[in-house]
């Protein structure tokens, strides 16, 4: 059983449809026991950094992500909010990823929030297994991660970003895999397949 983690942000169901087209069960859930004893768990999530941090700690549910020993993948706002510090809200983040999360800053030609299709390389993580070099995934976001040392995949939009982080057991995508075709599908196999 994977558990989605039920929080105060968007996109949560589209991420249990992608894993019922792959016929794989899982569960949307805010319950403590529920998350802690799932096989894996996915943090997906749409939405702002700062309400939904409230909601995470007003639930306890901020402790309970930090404790997982399982497989665990953060998706987008999942993501950012694995990081230290978001400049969105000035919000103070899980800590799992020693990353600041950052505004985009728009240049010519470049439009802030970036919505569409982007390639993503320089692939360090079984999450990527099978995939090609500059495959196409889908991205909406306003915020990125920063490059640094648990970067395990590249994005460049205005200037290059983290795709993927990795930290132990603690993955996560910038992009929207459960959106982005058989890309996408072949990153959350990879993912169901952990162990």
């Amino acid at each position: 059983m994977i558990a989605i983690v039920k929080y105060n942000a968007g996109n949560v169901q589209s991420v249990q449809y992608a894993l019922q087209r792959l016929n794989v069960t899982s569960i949307v859930t805010d319950d403590l026991h529920e998350i802690l004893t799932a096989e894996k768990v996915i943090f997906p999530g749409v939405g702002h950094a700062a309400p939904a941090m409230q909601y995470l700690k007003e639930r306890k549910l901020d402790e309970v992500i930090l404790s997982l020993k399982q497989p665990v993948l953060g998706i987008c706002l999942g993501l950012q909010l694995m990081c230290t510090h978001s400049e969105e809200g000035d919000t103070h983040c899980l800590g799992i990823f020693n990353e600041q999360v950052k505004l985009f800053k728009p240049i010519a030609g470049e439009k802030v929030p970036q919505i569409g299709w982007n390639s993503i390389y320089g692939f360090q993580s079984h999450l990527f297994q099978g995939l090609q070099e500059n495959d196409f995934v889908y991205s909406v976001h306003s915020y990125y991660g920063a490059l640094g040392n648990e970067t395990v995949a590249t994005t460049n939009y205005i200037h290059p970003y983290s795709a993927a982080l990795q930290n132990n057991n603690f993955y996560a995508v910038q992009f929207h895999p459960e959106k982005s075709g058989t890309v996408g599908e072949t990153i959350l196999k990879n993912f169901i397949t952990l162990t």
